[in-house]
């Protein structure tokens, strides 16, 4: 760093300056775990003076050292974030932004720092009754619809590329492009992409997606949803993706009979939804969008275990994410031949 600059010094002074303080003490600046792509780091704090006197509780977000390509930059996500913020859905809520010129060689921003328990397999393995359940479905179905509610064009989100007319299918173009990039041949890959190819839905509501909308990536306090987090993935796209994606096999952490996330049943998640969103979701279409799901997953692995073969990052996480491969496209051969074997019986 620049003049032996601490990340500590400068966030003191940068949030001396953006909360218009007359002083500021940082008691803890420590990194928090979880985060394969990002940086969190928890930040209690002691402000005098301005709006934001008193003792705080904030997370700094930045870039790790190395990325994924696919994913925003600290910057486009803190415009997503708060965009999510604005529009009603339980996000943390953004602070400040820094864009560097040099002086920690990376952008961070700050928010809200939330309360509760985010680790996927303590989450799906919480005693909860029926009712709980529902009512923790209920909420997280709630606010993806207020994600949802957001719809191009929107100028504070610019960066995003224009949705395409069929996302579906500019989905596989994306993921055969990045098959093409890697070194070995993926078959069973690219036969799952070419079944998407041939069954993409037609006339899907487009909207905001978060991208990762899964159990391990919200905050839950008791039965009460307190924030959802990790929006680097998020996109102009087909809403129901994201349902999709939450509610795919690799996202259940174990508790594979309870397809909504691991917690519960489907209808009770779609019923906050919809309670919401106004909309009655397609059930015909999500089987599609938990293949779709389950494909990317399995790309998502590769590219985090190169991230780790190509000396960019040396990470155990990494490489283990990459041996995951094998029992993800299993799961993705099983979920095709399922429908297809219905399809035969139909």
């Amino acid at each position: 760093m620049p003049h032996s600059l601490t990340l500590e010094a400068f966030v003191q002074g940068f949030v001396r300056t953006q909360s218009e303080a007359s002083a500021v003490r940082i008691d803890r600046l420590q990194r928090l775990g979880g985060g394969a792509v990002q940086e969190n780091y928890a930040l209690d704090l002691l402000i005098q003076g301005g709006a934001y006197a008193g003792l705080q509780s904030w997370v700094l977000r930045t870039d790790s050292p190395s990325s994924l390509a696919i994913s925003l930059s600290r910057a486009e996500e803190f415009a997503v974030l708060k965009c999510a913020f604005n529009a009603g859905a339980k996000v943390p809520e953004p602070l400040w932004l820094h864009r560097d010129e040099g002086q920690l060689g990376k952008d961070f921003y700050l928010m809200r720092r939330v309360g509760g328990d985010a680790s996927g397999r303590t989450l799906v393995r919480t005693e909860r009754s029926p009712a709980q359940r529902a009512h923790l479905l209920g909420q997280l179905g709630a606010s993806l619809a207020a994600l949802h509610s957001v719809t191009p064009p929107q100028a504070g989100l610019a960066f995003l590329p224009a949705p395409a007319v069929n996302p579906a299918l500019a989905r596989v173009i994306e993921y055969r492009g990045l098959l093409d990039q890697m070194a070995r041949p993926q078959p069973t890959l690219e036969w799952g992409l070419r079944w998407l190819e041939l069954n993409a839905p037609q006339n899907s509501p487009v909207s905001l997606v978060h991208g990762d909308f899964r159990t391990g990536n919200y905050m839950v306090e008791g039965d009460t949803l307190t924030g959802v987090l990790d929006w680097e993935f998020a996109a102009w796209s087909a809403s129901d993706e994201d349902i999709g994606w939450f509610c795919a096999r690799c996202w259940r952490f174990g508790a594979f009979d309870k397809e909504a996330g691991g917690i519960g049943l489907t209808d009770d998640f779609l019923k906050g939804y919809e309670q919401v969103s106004k909309r009655i979701v397609d059930r015909s279409t999500l089987a599609y969008w938990r293949i779709m799901a389950t494909l990317r997953w399995a790309l998502i692995a590769l590219l985090q275990a190169e991230r780790h073969l190509s000396g960019e990052q040396n990470s155990l996480e990494l490489a283990l994410t990459g041996r995951m491969l094998p029992e993800i496209e299993l799961d993705l051969v099983d979920e095709i031949s399922a429908i297809e074997e219905e399809r035969r019986h139909a």
